[in-house]
């Protein structure tokens, strides 16, 4: 099915973001989408490379929507906090279904500025994480121009003077772009006081152009498939700037004994 009649469906169904046909929806966009799927290709790959050993390991996917990570990583067991038929389990990453000490890895895209209560995600995610284990999240860059970017021409938020919380307005309606920001940089004293056992151990801006090349969800590929190695080549010649031109982050956590 070409793109541009998912895009149409998308549009004449009036599918509501919340509802789970418009997550599935997503799922046949970004198969059909190569240039995007590639991009997810390359974030579950900073999953792989950041988990020794991970076919041995207990990995969690939250947020699962349409995405395909068990192309990438096999073994991850798959969730989202609304049902569908595409993924293992369904709760709220606020009240985790998951023994204390049992997970070696929570793997994240575009999920933690979704969440309306960020604390009682990360309480979770620190009673379940075994020691040294790991949560490894890709969310919006607040640089000048992923900034620009998300404040003028996406539908969600980007208050970077907003609080933690989230008003609970939908699973995926509600959002604030700007949240990982707040928690690891305006308030980083208060997140590392609050949460001694989840170190930050590191926070990189990545890829400027290809999502915005790729038209994301929403919008029409803007070059061929096969442009994809030369745009990766014009970031990777660009990584020193990414500071100020990353559309997205990676945020890697490790739950550690003692900080002290």
């Amino acid at each position: 099915m070409k793109i541009i009649n998912l895009l149409k469906i998308k549009k004449n169904n009036g599918c509501d973001i919340d509802d789970p046909a418009t997550t599935l929806l997503h799922s046949k966009i970004i198969q059909n989408k190569k240039f995007l799927k590639k991009i997810y290709i390359d974030f579950y790959k900073q999953f792989l490379c950041a988990i020794e050993n991970p076919t041995s390991k207990t990995l969690v996917e939250l947020g699962s929507g349409g995405g395909f990570i068990k192309e990438i990583i096999p073994n991850v067991i798959t969730s989202d906090v609304i049902k569908l038929p595409n993924v293992d389990m369904s709760f709220s990453a606020e009240q985790m279904p998951f023994e204390n000490e049992s997970v070696d890895a929570f793997f994240m895209i575009d999920v933690l500025h979704h969440i309306p209560n960020p604390k009682m995600f990360f309480a979770q995610a620190q009673r379940c994480l075994k020691e040294n284990g790991k949560i490894i999240m890709i969310e919006p860059a607040n640089t000048l121009w992923g900034r620009f970017m998300c404040k003028n021409f996406h539908h969600e938020s980007f208050d970077e003077k907003a609080g933690w919380q989230l008003e609970s307005t939908g699973p995926l309606s509600g959002a604030n772009g700007a949240v990982p920001w707040i928690i690891f940089n305006k308030d980083r004293k208060i997140f590392e006081d609050e949460f001694p056992n989840l170190k930050v151990l590191k926070i990189s801006p990545h890829t400027p152009f290809r999502y915005l090349i790729s038209g994301g969800l929403s919008f029409r590929q803007l070059l061929p498939s096969c442009c994809y190695g030369l745009v990766g080549g014009i970031e990777y010649v660009l990584k020193p700037f990414n500071k100020f031109i990353g559309m997205f982050q990676t945020i890697e956590l490790e739950k550690i004994s003692d900080r002290g």
